[in-house]
């Protein structure tokens, strides 16, 4: 953006030790939009008081977090693909992220599976080939949800570093499974984030009853191990919960990415990054509307 009078100005206001003045400019600084970044990035180069800076730090986190806010609003009412979706949480972290480099290795990962896969294979052969190149081939490592690790969560690290917890590995599996038209969807399952083959045939006769018959079996994406009926009842037992059909209904894509923003908010649960958890459930109250 071209730097004219009323931008120097304000820039030149950004340091006034009175908070009200700096929350006028501050205001109206992020109403000039993105386009102001470059000039403010410049602005932090060119200065070496610390307390200006994060200042303006402060400021280009706003300016983001409200072009993201304006991404996840067009999101709700557009469809709420699952990528996407996970690809603007990503962004929270990653503000000047490009999604290119995550398109080109989910694409990579469709068409490897996809040589390997055929019209006769069974369910269960279908998802054994399947996580046999996740997991063995393309050595896709599964970790155990830390609060301490945001990165986990995100669907861009999860593919650069081929390591992720069980809700952005799960969403990955998700993801291709959507691709390669494999009828894998999320579960309500307590406590856990497990995905279960539905059977299509009883889905098309039934499609508003849920029940653990639509299922044909569970799949754990931390890992890529089938779980039968049997085994998710025994949890249900250990975990003391009686079974209802909601817990066996698939979750929607806005569901998935309500519960990815909750989960990763709490990875800010501190005094020094609390904005960033009320940030992320302001985000989630959006998704609720």
């Amino acid at each position: 953006m071209v730097e004219n009078k009323e931008i120097s100005a304000l820039f030149h206001l950004i340091d006034d030790p009175d908070e009200e003045v700096y929350t006028t400019v501050s205001t109206k600084i992020i109403s000039l939009g993105r386009g102001i970044i470059p000039n403010l990035e410049n602005l932090w180069e060119n200065t070496n008081r610390e307390d200006v800076q994060e200042r303006i730090e402060t400021i280009i986190h706003k300016l983001h977090f409200r072009d993201l806010t304006e991404d996840f609003t067009k999101w709700k009412n557009e469809g709420c693909e699952l990528l996407k979706g996970a690809l603007l949480t990503a962004r929270y972290h990653y503000p000047e992220m490009q999604d290119s480099q995550a398109l080109q290795e989910i694409e990579k990962l469709r068409r490897n599976i996809w040589l390997e896969l055929n019209n006769y294979l069974t369910p269960l052969e279908q998802i054994n080939v399947f996580t046999s190149i996740l997991y063995n081939y393309y050595k896709q490592k599964g970790v155990e949800i830390s609060y301490s690790q945001p990165e986990d969560f995100l669907i861009t690290k999860t593919l650069e570093s081929k390591k992720g917890n069980a809700i952005s590995n799960g969403i990955l599996y998700l993801v291709l499974c959507d691709l390669l038209d494999i009828p894998v969807k999320a579960t309500n399952i307590p406590r856990q984030f497990i995905l279960g083959y539905f059977d299509r045939q009883s889905e098309f006769m039934n499609p508003v009853v849920h029940s653990t018959e639509k299922i044909n079996f569970f799949i754990d994406p931390l890992n890529g191990n089938i779980y039968s009926h049997k085994d998710v009842e025994n949890y249900f037992k250990r975990i003391s919960v009686s079974p209802t059909a909601s817990y066996f209904k698939q979750l929607g894509n806005k569901q998935i990415i309500r519960f990815l923003l909750e989960e990763l908010s709490k990875c800010f649960d501190n005094d020094r990054n609390r904005y960033k958890m009320e940030e992320l459930i302001t985000l989630v109250k959006l998704l609720d509307e």
